[in-house]
């Protein structure tokens, strides 16, 4: 019988150092380590990702898989049940709410998940759930509110006000985006934002010869749709036209209304993909369906 560890790092800033903390400290015994590429999503399926893959290919029955916790493999109700469910694998959580639930226990006869584990399961990771849409409601308020004093909310610049004049300068002295991206440690996306208005598309766009601009379009994005995209890697276009949007109340919902041009709108539904899948709600589903059937309205994309 083989020990297997998971471990997973959803954000190219984290690290799986508390994750190997907690699995020492468990004095686990020769185990194989099957470790996700940095920044793999929890949105995506712990059956579609690869790691994950190779490690149900690797396991054999009596072999168990150790996590340091929970949500390190599965992301709410439906995914946690899918993994238990396959191949009957034994699991061992050995950090937060999950570490102090035996979830190797099956029917003596049957081998199947006992009803009472279903049931503590179910509750913990829905609990689980629970507590991110709080979190994610308390972080819209608050944004909201520091809006309205004047405050603008979303993420920290990548280059500060104090840096960009020198970035700015360099770039006019024929300084590539790539050099001026390793200088400062950031991405380019960051660069091409702090010098949009020096790059030959925008210098181009000034001549008298040149076509107008596009326009904004403002549309409605359900605000499932915007909470999911909150959370994903966006383009620095498309996170400025998500944070510059406006929140209208719908119910106990909300609707955010976008002002972008065509292709951005196109490019922010592509990123709702996923709520296409298994894993999302069908609350989840409507909301990219209604965006895409407004979306659909400003007519078919160039080839």
């Amino acid at each position: 019988m083989a020990n297997l560890a998971y471990k997973r790092a959803s954000a190219d800033q984290q690290s799986t150092d508390r994750q190997n903390l907690v699995l020492a400290e468990t004095g686990i015994e020769d185990p194989v380590v099957f470790e996700e590429e940095t920044g793999t999503s929890s949105r995506l399926h712990p059956l579609q990702r690869p790691k994950f893959g190779d490690l149900l290919t690797y396991a054999r029955p009596g072999d168990t898989v150790h996590i340091s916790e929970m949500f390190h493999l599965v992301r709410g109700t439906g995914h946690i049940l899918d993994v238990l469910h396959r191949d009957r694998l034994a699991l061992r959580i050995h950090d937060g709410a999950f570490s102090a639930m035996d979830l190797t226990a099956r029917h003596p006869r049957t081998g199947e998940l006992l009803s009472t584990m279903k049931f503590m399961v179910q509750t913990l990771a829905a609990a689980g759930e629970l507590q991110r849409d709080l979190q994610r409601e308390l972080t819209y308020d608050g944004l909201r509110a520091a809006e309205a004093k004047g405050s603008k909310g979303g993420r920290c610049p990548a280059i500060t006000a104090e840096k960009t004049n020198d970035v700015r300068t360099a770039y006019l002295d024929g300084r590539s985006i790539a050099a001026l991206a390793r200088d400062h440690g950031v991405s380019r996306g960051a660069i091409r934002t702090a010098v949009a208005d020096l790059m030959p598309e925008h210098t181009a766009a000034d001549r008298e010869d040149a076509p107008a601009p596009e326009l904004p379009v403002t549309l409605d994005m359900p605000g499932k749709a915007a909470d999911f995209l909150r959370t994903a890697e966006l383009a620095d276009v498309e996170r400025a036209a998500l944070d510059h949007g406006q929140a209208v109340r719908r119910g106990t919902g909300y609707t955010l209304r976008l002002a972008a041009v065509t292709a951005v709108h196109r490019q922010l539904l592509a990123r709702c993909q996923p709520l296409d899948g298994t894993a999302a709600i069908p609350a989840q589903r409507k909301a990219r369906r209604e965006y895409e059937n407004r979306v659909r309205t400003l007519g078919p994309e160039a080839p």
